[in-house]
């Protein structure tokens, strides 16, 4: 096996047009390595500091691929944020966080990716690139199905980028699961929400651990557009009947479809609520 680490993206993207394995926190492929799964080459993307960092400019934000959970956890970011900042600091232990990255957190695909809902209402789009040139495409485009995504073969995820008309209002986000601390999702809440002279003006909602990948729910934002930013207001606008419609969740051993769609509609009310809330960007709950 062999064993690259570049310092230059350019010398990256020239390894990446042959094939092998890609290393941004690893969190995923040393687990791989343990149990003597992978072969091939390595290319070790630690190195490249241009796929690192948080850069904000008049368009929006840019955030390197990988760039860890801990350093978004930490950036000083808009309140629409929040939500993203919280997804960074439930994403495993605190080693996990300084090792994993954004970008290897979305190119694994899983459809329990703590990082997919926030950066959804957000409406993030991602930045590829080869020796071919790059790319931007909208995350929901980039997450088709659980671990396959958009990215060809000689392609590196570079950034991830937050337009500007993303960054408006406040994000929350809730995460279920059998406990409190250091688990997989059995669902997830993202919510940004815009308030404008006492009622809503835009709101953003997405589902994480509810289906193939994580999904926006056009249906129910536009049903909260008007609406009084009321916490009873708004929880009206989230019934369980227009949840189970729009999320197509799966039978596994940390929970049923049925006890998904009925989760799921309670976490996003309370993402709701929370989003009113100034001192609430986030809720960690367990089952």
């Amino acid at each position: 096996m062999s064993y690259e680490r570049p310092e230059s993206l350019e010398r990256a993207l020239a390894l990446r047009a042959a094939p092998g394995a890609v290393l941004a926190g690893g969190t995923d492929l040393y687990a791989l390595t343990a149990r003597r799964e992978l072969a091939g080459p390595v290319l070790d993307l630690t190195a490249c500091a241009a796929l690192r960092g948080i850069v904000c400019g008049p368009d929006g934000l840019r955030i390197g691929a990988a760039t860890s959970w801990t350093a978004i956890a930490e950036a000083r970011l808009p309140d629409a944020c929040a939500g993203l900042q919280a997804a960074a600091r439930l994403v495993g232990s605190r080693q996990i966080q300084n090792r994993g990255t954004i970008g290897g957190n979305l190119c694994n695909a899983s459809p329990a990716a703590d990082g997919a809902p926030p950066l959804l209402t957000l409406d993030a789009e991602v930045e590829l690139a080869s020796v071919r040139g790059a790319r931007r495409l909208a995350l929901s485009d980039f997450l088709r199905g659980p671990r396959e995504t958009a990215l060809a073969a000689d392609e590196l995820m570079t950034a991830v980028i937050l337009p500007s008309a993303g960054l408006a209002g406040r994000g929350t986000f809730v995460k279920l699961g059998a406990r409190a601390h250091l688990v997989i999702s059995i669902a997830m809440a993202a919510v940004r929400l815009e308030v404008a002279g006492g009622r809503v003006s835009a709101a953003a909602l997405s589902l994480g651990a509810c289906g193939p990948v994580a999904t926006r729910l056009p249906g129910i934002e536009a049903a909260l557009a008007g609406r009084d930013a009321l916490p009873e207001a708004l929880a009206a606008a989230v019934t369980d009947a227009a949840v189970a419609e729009a999320v197509s969740p799966i039978d596994d051993i940390r929970a049923d479809a049925a006890y998904r769609r009925r989760a799921a509609a309670e976490i996003l009310r309370r993402a709701l609520v929370a989003a009113l809330e100034p001192s609430a960007a986030f809720r960690e709950t367990a089952a």
